[in-house]
């Protein structure tokens, strides 16, 4: 039972953070460069992934 909350509160920490990262590498202009904003995004999408693989696979059974 341990686990099955410690994943899903890292999955929602992972995507809570992720969300943020491509949030604001995106629409508002914060004097990145167009490089540092494609490595932030692509960093966000594969915890956007991490994150709902950690809470499907949190409970018994099936994964969602």
């Amino acid at each position: 039972m341990a686990t099955d909350k410690r994943k899903v509160y890292a999955g929602v920490a992972l995507l809570v953070v992720s969300s943020v990262l491509i949030l604001t590498s995106g629409p508002f202009d914060i004097d990145i460069s167009t490089t540092i904003a494609g490595v932030m995004g692509a960093i966000a999408a594969l915890g956007l992934a991490a994150g709902a693989l950690l809470v499907g696979t949190s409970e018994d059974g099936r994964a969602v």
